[in-house]
């Protein structure tokens, strides 16, 4: 079973680097971006066998605990078999 989490800054935080990107979008001539928000993802290969309620349980703990930081970050995550 795999995991995949996306990490991305929340709505309330400025993001730097999406501006820049949306800014370097605009110097091309890309009209039709009209905001930009980067992040991180990660692949999670987890044990085989893995009950799903247990790996939902599991990732949601690495995402919160090690992968976001919850006081600018908020995070999503997919598992699939």
């Amino acid at each position: 079973m795999k995991a995949y989490v996306y990490v991305t800054l929340k709505s309330s935080v400025l993001d730097p680097q999406g501006q820049t990107i949306q800014n370097a979008l605009r110097k091309m001539g890309v009209s039709s971006v009209q905001g930009v928000r980067q992040g991180k993802f990660f692949t999670l290969t987890l044990a085989p066998g893995l009950a799903a309620d247990t790996a939902r349980a599991e990732v949601e703990r690495i995402a919160r605990e090690v992968l976001t930081n919850t006081v600018i970050e908020e995070f999503t995550y997919r598992l699939e078999e």
